[in-house]
């Protein structure tokens, strides 16, 4: 560990400058980003729908990841070796099929029907003309959101503090001024364009750390013999977990249509007919950099065999442990930038769908829904409205650690259970009413929260699974007995190009 220390100590300098070069890109970014957004909450929340397919392709991606990929699944993979490929596993293939199905239709019918949020979606897609669907969907938003975003500043803090030698309380804040100053200047485009560059750092850095790694333990063959002898045998066997991890992994990836931010990059896209080449490009950035942090993980056991070899016996800090002995000061740097990147493309991206929640569907759409409110006057309320959610963020990261981290473990399974399986009927089965959205949503959220606090069913399967399906149950059940909108037919028609 002494020399670690001493290491780390020495690459300080050039590190500091390397991730502070990383830092006046961005901020560039959010300047230029500025003018753009300023034209109108469609520009501020999903880029005027004239994003390219690179941009959606790596900013939907990215924006789903955060750092749970950098240091969780490091960590997860340095633990049990292969086993995490199933968690990585699960998002890859179900992304894939979202960006070939989902996305065009959800582009289609928000296109033809002026749908800005998610909430704008469910709303024009069942006449929710008393506004109760609206406000359910707002509420499940903020809820998690709040805990989502503010987890990710602690999470910038704790980064800050074991690679800058700043204090925790010191990354929190800086972390908080970076991700408010881009996101509310430069609005979906400074965060989508972030979230792009942030996307290569994280590809270049899960390519190269553990191809760097292997070949210091002596090639593919050295690391294929000494993994394979560790855990007796069942760190390289993919299916070593129990049926209900098993399950639990794969159904991560039941989440990704029921988080708004990534929806919102498939509502962003300029030309819809190209969602077809971003299911190429967007697969192949999640298994880079999904395998890439496997390999990390599994190389760097056999580099730390015993987890109290680690930073603070913590296995999540692995990533970083392995970057300061392969790499380059400067490459040290791109990693350490990585990690923030991870972090910041989830906070920002999940401030603004927080934010035109509040501005787009409660303001513009609810309280004045009789008024025409002009588009600059919006705008100036979403940056002030961004301002404010950091700060209820930045409050609940400072005075409540402890659950922020245990609300931010289920977040994307709320979000996942709520709107993910009403999100795909809405989407794809005419039968659904507003009633049964309702009723699904609330019971796929509660599902999650009441399913986590019973230590039984929690150790049983991952949240998110009984909660989606009890969702979707709930859904198609109600449904069969409630009103479709007078315009069913035409509205569910709407979402064909």
């Amino acid at each position: 560990m002494e020399e670690l220390q001493d290491f780390t100590l020495g690459v300080d300098q050039v590190s500091v400058w390397s991730f502070v070069a990383y830092l006046v890109l961005i901020i560039v970014i959010g300047i230029y980003a500025a003018r753009f957004s300023s034209r109108g909450i469609s520009n501020f929340f999903i880029g005027g729908r004239k994003m390219g397919m690179l941009v959606v392709a790596l900013s939907a991606v990215v924006s789903g990841r955060s750092a749970w990929l950098l240091l969780g699944v490091t960590g997860m993979a340095f633990e049990m070796g292969f086993s995490a490929l199933l968690a990585v596993l699960g998002y890859t293939v179900v992304e894939f099929f979202l960006f070939f199905f989902y996305a065009p239709r959800i582009r289609c019918f928000s296109e033809k029907y002026d749908c800005i949020t998610v909430p704008d979606f469910f709303a024009e897609r069942f006449e929710d003309k008393s506004g109760a669907l609206r406000i359910v969907v707002v509420a499940i938003i903020i809820i998690f959101m709040i805990a989502y975003v503010s987890a990710q500043f602690v999470a910038g803090g704790k980064a800050f503090e074991s690679s800058f030698h700043l204090t925790e309380t010191q990354g929190i804040l800086l972390t908080t001024v970076i991700v408010l100053f881009y996101t509310m200047v430069g609005g979906f485009l400074a965060v989508s364009l972030t979230d792009t560059i942030q996307g290569l750092f994280m590809i270049v850095a899960l390519l190269i750390l553990p191809l760097i790694a292997i070949s210091h333990l002596g090639g593919f063959g050295a690391f294929f013999t000494q993994a394979g002898n560790l855990g007796d045998g069942h760190f390289f066997n993919p299916l070593a977990l129990g049926v209900g991890g098993l399950i639990g992994f794969l159904g991560i990836g039941l989440g990704s249509p029921g988080n708004p931010h990534i929806i919102a990059r498939y509502m962003s896209i300029k030309d819809p007919a190209k969602l077809r080449t971003v299911a190429m490009v967007g697969t192949t950035a999640n298994v880079i950099m999904g395998l890439g942090a496997i390999i990390t993980g599994m190389a760097g056991r056999i580099y730390f065999p015993d987890v109290s070899l680690l930073p603070g016996a913590d296995q999540e800090n692995i990533y970083p442990v392995m970057a300061s002995h392969h790499l380059h000061p400067v490459l040290f740097g791109v990693v350490i930038a990585s990690i923030f990147a991870a972090i910041m493309s989830t906070a920002d991206s999940q401030l603004l769908v927080a934010a035109s929640a509040l501005v787009r569907d409660i303001y513009e759409k609810l309280v004045h829904r009789h008024r025409e409110i002009p588009q600059k006057k919006l705008v100036v309320l979403s940056r002030l409205v961004v301002v404010l959610l950091v700060i209820l963020a930045l409050l609940l990261g400072l005075l409540a650690e402890k659950l922020v981290f245990w609300l931010v473990l289920f977040a994307w399974a709320g979000l996942g259970a709520a709107f993910g399986p009403t999100s795909i009927l809405a989407l794809f089965w005419k039968g659904t009413t507003r009633t049964g959205m309702i009723a699904g949503m609330i019971s796929g959220a509660l599902t999650v929260i009441l399913w986590i606090r019973v230590p039984l069913l929690a150790n049983l399967i991952y949240e998110l699974i009984p909660g989606f399906f009890v969702a979707l149950a709930v859904t198609l059940v109600v449904s069969r007995f409630t009103r479709k909108p007078e315009g069913a037919e035409v509205l569910h028609d709407a979402m064909r190009r």
